[in-house]
């Protein structure tokens, strides 16, 4: 897809969660990190679209929720200091985490953990979660939303991090500036996450 042929990317609405949500839902259906929390096929599909849900809402707050202008792909972003999801993130969403999660409330809390642990120590901008619908991907969706993520958290003049339970996506995320800074497994049979940080901008 051509750029001119590249949808426009503009903060998400409230409303727009549910759809958002049923999307990221398609876009990880077989992300190994979703398929470790919720082993059974459909579970995961009947479970994804709630937990989305529940990211898209602490994110807002958090950092950035940044989606195409059809819906095509999504980018959560949290802010410098707002990036972690671990056990206070479960506890504040209390009974609605719960309803997302099931009986995948362990496995769930021991990949939030894991990659809480492993965050930089200094100040970042968190590439939270970024997917694309299945239907639209190859075209350049993926990239162009991150793009505009970047430079949206350039401004504060620091490195933005993610991680990726995906080999095949550190390709991707190189020829957007990110480097390669660690690879580590989760605890008790969990999948295996490459860590990527992009210096800032000058």
């Amino acid at each position: 897809m051509a750029d001119r042929e590249l949808p426009d990317v503009r903060i998400a609405l409230p409303q727009e969660r549910p759809a958002i949500a049923a999307m990221l839902a398609r876009a990880f259906a077989d992300d190994p990190a979703m398929r470790f929390i919720f082993p059974d096929a459909a579970a995961r599909a009947k479970r994804l679209p709630r937990l989305f849900a529940l990211l898209f809402e602490g994110d807002g707050p958090a950092g950035m929720r940044l989606v195409t202008a059809g819906g095509e792909a999504a980018t959560l972003w949290r802010a410098p200091g707002r990036a972690e999801t671990g056990l206070w993130e479960m506890i504040r969403h209390g009974p609605a985490m719960l309803h997302a999660l099931g009986g995948a409330v362990g496995r769930a809390l021991r990949v939030a953990n894991a990659i809480d642990a492993h965050h930089p120590r200094h100040a970042f901008w968190y590439l939270h979660i970024a997917g694309c619908d299945p239907a639209f991907q190859g075209r350049g969706i993926g990239g162009a939303i991150i793009r505009d993520g970047l430079a949206r958290a350039a401004g504060d003049g620091l490195p933005c991090y993610l991680e990726t339970p995906l080999e095949k996506n550190v390709g991707f995320y190189r020829s957007l500036g990110f480097e390669l800074v660690e690879t580590w497994d989760v605890p008790g049979g969990g999948p295996r996450f490459w860590s990527m940080e992009r210096a800032a901008s000058p």
